[in-house]
């Protein structure tokens, strides 16, 4: 540490302190692990099961994974295609890098760090560093996101809470690019950066995401009673899925060939999870109990530091109605009058859950306490007033669960051996029933009574390959779901293959003799077209980015 001769610390010191402080608070919420375990949360067994996954795909030479070979206990699923890759691809790096058993906890430490990075760059606008210091732990470590990493283990959602911030920063921008020179193009592109990763990281958040820049484009509009603003909302979603086509095409056009209506199925709909209510699920209640005390809790001290902000307000009087009425819409829609909305308005239903909406507001929150609550120890009751909320429904309604080191390796040997490990109703290929695979069936076996030796030469998550000497003409049936991407070729000739009753597992009719089968995971025109458009969308940024750069776009 760098001491001048007036016994303060230098300015790089200085700058460090925020980042020290931004990093320690994870650190200190993952201070139960070393005495309880791993967070065993509703969601961690799907992710760190494919990030198992994708390290074993990296291994075999495919960067991005589509299909999970070892989900359904080895029969597989498309999981990849339809769940965004940026969590997955981080917890596949963390997983290549670090110790299997600490691979979720450095997960969870580097989220919330980008967490609080956001929101420190966003309270900047307005705070000196030590405010901003505070701004970026408390909503780095605020209740919700205490809630996702002790109960729901929901990695993908924990990651985009680094967007929230970066959404309102870069909205409240609007308008100061044509200052800089940089025009209608320098606004739309980091919006359209933010957007685009909301898609690739959690596609419940981007709805969120993408409902709160709707309403806080259109109220920043009307505020500055320009409709600039509006163009700027409307080319910054088309760049953003634009930029994620390659994610987003293939996910919208595939989801007719899986069961995605399980998604929103009983427990899973918006109806059965809103503040308090009860369904026939005590289990699933018990949770709903423990989120809605933590909602209210935010919701509360939201109103009434939003109230005690009120002074500050009056000089930021815009800023205050636009973040007042963020929050007013996030409380709205986890209650159950917005149910209608919910079923009307496009695609909010596969939200799932209206308590996810205290992930945005966690923003607004945030900023109100931080705002209006000047004195430290005001600000560190508030805080404890949250951990007591989180502790009564902790103690009250339902504690969180533990995974020890030794439940990890578990996953491990069960990727190892082959064994695989239960896949996702929503993903299950649309005439499979995962719940009925013979899990201890081999990787190929004849149908009916035909003589028959055969030999696996490869199978590898994408492409299967095996000899089948039969003695008479039959069928093979594989240890392999089947999905209209797999290729079949017996012999170098194409065949279709048949879907097993009941299962949904692979048939293959073969001749007798020797039969060469090769299935591969194919590349579908879908994936094609969603690639060329994000390759395209980049190059079109470049160049239009660079052309803003040398001034040649003064009138956007």
């Amino acid at each position: 540490m760098t001491i001048t001769k007036a016994g303060r610390l230098s300015k790089t010191t200085y700058r460090w302190v925020p980042w020290l402080c931004i990093a320690a608070a994870p650190f200190a919420v993952e201070i139960p692990f070393f005495f309880l375990g791993t967070p065993s949360g509703h969601d961690v067994e799907f992710h760190l099961y494919s990030w198992l996954e994708v390290v074993a795909q990296w291994k075999q030479g495919i960067f991005y994974p589509r299909w999970a070979g070892l989900a359904q206990f080895g029969y597989g699923e498309p999981r990849f295609i339809f769940y965004p890759p940026g969590s997955w691809m981080l917890g596949g790096m963390l997983s290549a890098i670090f110790p299997w058993t600490l691979a979720s906890e450095i997960y969870i430490w580097v989220a919330l760090m980008a967490a609080g990075g956001s929101m420190f760059g966003l309270a900047r606008r307005w705070m000196d560093r030590r405010d901003a210091t505070f701004a970026a732990v408390l909503y780095a470590v605020n209740p919700y996101h205490l809630v996702i990493v002790y109960w729901r283990s929901a990695f993908g959602e924990l990651l985009a809470a680094s967007l929230a911030p970066l959404l309102l920063l870069v909205v409240l921008r609007i308008g100061e690019g044509k200052q800089r020179g940089t025009g209608l193009i320098g606004e739309v592109v980091p919006l359209g950066l933010v957007l685009a990763g909301a898609w690739l990281v959690n596609a419940p958040a981007a709805v969120m995401i993408h409902y709160s820049m709707a309403l806080l484009i259109v109220v920043v509009a009307w505020q500055r009673r320009s409709a600039r603003v509006l163009a700027v909302g409307m080319g910054a979603a088309v760049l953003g899925a634009g930029l994620a086509a390659f994610y987003l095409f293939p996910a919208m056009y595939e989801q007719k060939w899986v069961s995605i209506g399980q998604a929103v199925g009983v427990g899973s709909r918006p109806l059965d999870n809103f503040l308090f209510v009860r369904t026939a699920d005590a289990e699933h209640d018990a949770f709903n109990r423990v989120v809605s005390w933590v909602a209210v809790g935010e919701i509360a001290l939201t109103i009434a530091a939003a109230w005690a902000a009120r002074s500050w307000g009056s000089g930021n009087r815009r800023l205050w109605y636009l973040l007042a009425g963020w929050a007013a819409v996030c409380m709205m829609l986890m209650l159950p009058a917005s149910n209608l909305l919910w079923e009307i308005l496009p695609k909010l239903r596969f939200m799932q859950f209206p308590w996810r909406w205290t992930l945005c507001l966690g923003v607004p929150f945030t900023l109100f306490v931080t705002f209006g609550v000047r004195r430290w120890q005001a600000r560190a009751a508030v805080y404890l007033a949250t951990l007591c909320v989180l502790g009564f429904a902790w103690h009250d309604f339902q504690a969180p669960w533990w995974d020890t080191r030794g439940d990890l390796r578990e996953m491990q040997d069960n990727m190892e051996s082959g064994a695989g490990y239960e896949g996702t109703e929503e993903y299950t290929p649309a005439e499979a029933e995962g719940a009925s695979v013979d899990q201890g069936a081999p990787q190929v076996r004849v149908q009916g009574a035909a003589r028959t030796a055969i030999r696996v030469t490869r199978w590898a998550a994408e492409r299967k390959e095996f000899t089948a000497d039969v003695s008479a003409p039959d069928t093979l049936v594989v240890r392999l779901l089947t999905y209209p991407a797999w290729r079949v070729e017996v012999n170098g000739r194409i065949v279709t293959a048949a879907t097993q009753d009941g299962t949904g597992a692979m048939e293959i009719p073969v001749g007798a003799g020797a039969n060469l089968v090769q299935i591969v995971f194919a590349r579908t025109w879908d994936r094609a077209v969603g690639g060329w458009i994000s390759v395209a969308t980049i190059f079109l940024v470049l160049i239009l980015w660079r052309t803003v750069r040398d001034g040649g776009v003064g009138i956007l």
